[in-house]
């Protein structure tokens, strides 16, 4: 499939008009420079709905529209689970953890762990987050976004990942958080819009023109395991999703570490003017979420019927942009360049955030504002640069990227909720504890993986997650901190929500009852 002139023309018309909107909003008065607050935070000053829209621009990336959308080709709707139950995680986020990094004005994650314990576990943290988000995150979203520019316009895949490194650099690198918070709202825009007619466009195509309900119609009847939103054991992709776990299992771990804890995504409630608009910001996002595997799932669904002979799945979502009319095309697939951009901006941002304000800031203290934020944006362009390099031989072998990152993050995860968690919510919990907690994630997990090859890795992931409680506990207990029982303390933390917050999340409650009653 090749894009028309005319789709390159829409497509190149965004790419301008994203940069001046980016440039417009970073400018700076006359004389006067950036900060770290500044450069990493937004001032501190961002609204509910820029808050809201860059975290889901963040989230839905290559990785999640391409890959989610290539597990909707394999498996089926249950993979929305990932979407569906990350709802009900931001609220839970919004309630009890929000207040307690806000409380204390944090820039990183990181910082927050060295506030609670001490510098040994800020360090190996940071150090951990800097190798994920590089050889992992950034990786995934380059090879991803530039199989689909392949897949769509017909560029090589590499000049694709270099377009996209190049096109993030461009406006996201000089204006910080505050231009990617704030270009984002227009990014979330044109991929839930776009996403919609996408899926409008599939389904109709379904019915042979039918309309969307006859397509609905069509897929259920003639692809009924693929609207099981629990799998059964003998369902081969139950190793994926097994079963009930998705509900009460491992699945939560994965989304409190994603949702809470990570730096890229939390580091826009971070910025946030106050408690309550983050607050308000994360029940928006949470919203979103309950509409993203209608923008993401369904196209993949839909391509069984229509394009069942892909040689990956991955390839179903590019694929399905042939519906597209010429211009409308053009439009869905700056649309798919807007997620992508967002995420490699959002990411690059936060590394750049842990590696100055973790890492270099504590070698080289009392240097100058400036001075940091220009050591921030030189890690942003090297850790692209490493990406693009490293992107092709990690994640060429695998068929469905989303599932092989899933599965690799979650041999930290367990650890990594475990320490904020019990850092958190008790105060025994020792820096000896946290280690402990950090290290035996990946020594449980890599064990299970070896020796238990039958458990499924989301079961696998709660398993870890009780062994590493048990050893935090343990630890603690017998290597308390001297004098140190908790430097932060939950005493003037007010958890107290809103009523507009309260009826947001038992609107999310009851949306998600009434979506897997349906399709238990």
């Amino acid at each position: 499939m090749k894009l028309q002139p005319l789709d390159i023309a829409i497509f190149f018309t965004y790419v301008v008009g994203l940069l001046v909107l980016a440039l417009w909003i970073s400018r700076e008065e006359k004389g006067a420079s950036k900060n770290t607050e500044d450069y990493f935070l937004a001032r501190k000053a961002l609204p509910w709905w820029a808050i809201g829209a860059s975290l889901i621009a963040s989230n839905i990336s290559a990785e999640q529209i391409i890959g989610m959308s290539g597990s909707g080709y394999a498996i089926g709707l249950a993979i929305a689970s990932y979407e569906w139950m990350a709802a009900i995680t931001l609220i839970i986020v919004g309630k009890y953890m929000l207040p307690i990094f806000l409380k204390n004005e944090i820039f990183t994650m990181p910082q927050y762990l060295e506030q609670r314990f001490d510098s040994k576990v800020k360090t190996v943290l940071a150090l951990f987050w800097l190798a994920v988000y590089v050889f992992v995150n950034l990786t995934a979203v380059l090879w991803l976004g530039g199989l689909a520019i392949e897949t769509v316009a017909g560029v090589d895949w590499m000049y694709g990942m270099i377009f996209l490194a190049l096109f993030s650099v461009a406006y996201s690198l000089y204006g910080g958080l505050k231009a990617v918070a704030y270009t984002d709202i227009l990014q979330v825009v044109l991929l839930v819009f776009g996403g919609l007619f996408l899926s409008y466009l599939a389904l109709d195509a379904v019915a042979d023109g039918d309309g969307i309900i006859a397509g609905f119609g069509v897929l259920t009847e003639q692809l009924p395991n693929h609207f099981d939103m629990i799998l059964s054991p003998d369902s081969p992709h139950y190793m994926s999703l097994p079963g009930l776990s998705v509900l009460i299992g491992g699945l939560w771990i994965m989304n409190i570490s994603y949702w809470g804890f990570n730096q890229y995504i939390i580091q826009r409630a971070l910025a946030a003017k106050n408690l309550k608009e983050a607050q308000k910001g994360i029940a928006f996002a949470a919203y979103l979420k309950l509409l993203m595997p209608v923008i993401v799932v369904l196209p993949g669904i839909a391509a069984v019927v229509l394009y069942p002979q892909l040689t990956t799945p991955d390839q179903a979502y590019p694929s399905m942009m042939a519906l597209m009319p010429t211009g409308i095309k053009g439009l869905i697939f700056a649309a798919l360049v807007a997620a992508i951009v967002s995420s490699l901006a959002s990411m690059t941002n936060s590394i750049s955030t842990i590696f100055t304000m973790d890492i270099y800031s504590k070698l080289k203290p009392g240097k100058s504002q400036k001075h940091y934020v220009f050591i921030g944006r030189s890690a942003a362009l090297i850790s692209l640069a490493i990406a693009l390099v490293v992107a092709e031989p990690l994640l060429g072998k695998f068929d469905q990227a989303f599932q092989y990152i899933q599965e690799f993050t979650g041999f930290f995860t367990p650890g990594i909720v475990v320490i904020f968690v019990m850092g958190m919510f008790w105060s025994k919990a020792s820096s000896a504890g946290a280690l402990a907690a950090a290290i035996g994630s990946a020594v449980f997990s890599i064990l299970l993986k070896v020796y238990w090859v039958a458990l499924p890795f989301m079961d696998r992931v709660g398993l870890v997650f009780l062994l590493c409680l048990a050893l935090c506990v343990i630890v603690s207990l017998a290597k308390p901190d001297k004098g140190q029982d908790s430097s932060v303390s939950l005493d003037d933390v007010n958890f107290k929500t809103s009523s507009n917050f309260n009826i947001a999340a038992l609107g999310v409650v009851i949306i998600l009852i009434a979506l897997y009653t349906t399709w238990w």
